[in-house]
């Protein structure tokens, strides 16, 4: 199914829980294609239809995955070029409750993993959700099969992720859409993620 079948019909207050039910039953190979074949323009019109839904720690990563146990999220973005990539986090193995996490692609040689905290915004005014993906904040500790981390000035990041936010909001129980902020305002660059459950919890 393409993600614009879910989008069809009449707009009303019952839209949000169709298009959420309809990605909770599929099975996780149709979900994944069925997220990964949003438009940008799509990806507009969920950012605004889902502001009041908000994911916390347990959406990225769920109740009782060990921490520094990687979990993924296919993601698409919105960009013109290199539109697929993973952000994959981890529960911190302190006391914050925080996610530790990078992004996974094909850019990553050049622009750096562009590591993250993932917390809620409790400490902010007036965000645009209630939970974020902070780029101005660095993990202290990663799983072993992750790349160095990095200050995310370094290489090309940056002109990609220094001082960078993503705010995210929820969609289904696996999907979220994120925008990008840097310096408090708005990007004209929004993002999809899928998470990928293990096998036995499919």
């Amino acid at each position: 199914m393409k993600f614009r079948t879910l989008l069809l019909g009449h707009r009303d207050d019952h839209q949000k829980s169709r298009l959420s039910d309809a990605l909770d039953r599929m099975d996780p190979q149709s979900r994944l294609w069925t997220a990964m074949s949003i438009t940008p323009k799509e990806q507009r019109v969920l950012w605004e239809m889902f502001e009041s839904e908000a994911p916390d720690a347990s959406h990225f990563v769920p109740s009782g995955t060990e921490p520094l146990k990687e979990v993924i999220h296919h993601g698409k973005n919105t960009l013109p070029a290199f539109n697929f990539f993973q952000k994959r986090f981890c529960l911190s193995d302190d006391d914050s409750g925080d996610l530790w996490g990078y992004n996974h692609g094909e850019t990553s040689f050049a622009i750096g993993p562009g590591y993250y905290i993932a917390h809620p915004t409790d400490d902010e005014e007036s965000p645009p959700s209630s939970y974020v993906i902070d780029y101005t904040r660095l993990p202290k500790k990663k799983p072993e099969s992750w790349p160095e981390i990095l200050p995310n000035e370094a290489k090309l990041g940056r002109f990609v992720y220094s001082g960078m936010k993503d705010y995210m909001r929820k969609v289904s129980e696996h999907i979220s859409i994120g925008r990008a902020y840097k310096g408090g305002k708005s990007m004209n660059a929004w993002f999809l993620l899928c998470r990928e459950d293990p096998p036995d919890e499919s």
